[in-house]
């Protein structure tokens, strides 16, 4: 029993480890994969340094990937960056742009961003005003 115990131990510790080298190794080809222009690619790169998951968190380059995939019209980079811009988490915080990239994801179908583009309508943000 106690060779049983053992061994599972060490079954786990090395598949525990492996699987972190593997996180490793999938960011460094998930950055390769983005910067040959894989949109999806470019927009996973975007959340991960937006949330910090498996990378240092940093506004700036998650913009940087959203934008990337935004302007090939991945609708949830998209949205993703009119939050940043609606945030001003990463760049200077400009409703106006906010709504543009928000009305592009809307205009696919994304229901984020269909409720953020709402959500700007009914509270005057970055939108002109009917009054």
């Amino acid at each position: 029993m106690l060779i049983y115990l053992l061994g599972m131990r060490l079954f786990i510790f090395l598949l525990l480890s492996s699987a972190l080298f593997c996180i490793g190794a999938g960011v460094d080809d998930l950055r390769k994969a983005a910067e040959q222009g894989i949109t999806e690619a470019q927009c996973k790169l975007g959340v991960m340094y937006d949330t910090g998951q498996g990378v240092p968190e940093d506004d700036v380059e998650a913009v940087k990937w959203y934008r990337k995939a935004a302007e090939q019209g991945i609708a949830e980079a998209q949205c993703n960056l009119g939050f940043m811009y609606d945030t001003g988490q990463g760049v200077a915080e400009d409703e106006v742009e906010a709504v543009k990239w928000y009305r592009k994801a809307a205009d696919q179908g994304y229901a984020d961003a269909q409720y953020n583009l709402g959500s700007s309508y009914a509270n005057g943000q970055g939108v002109l005003s009917m009054a």
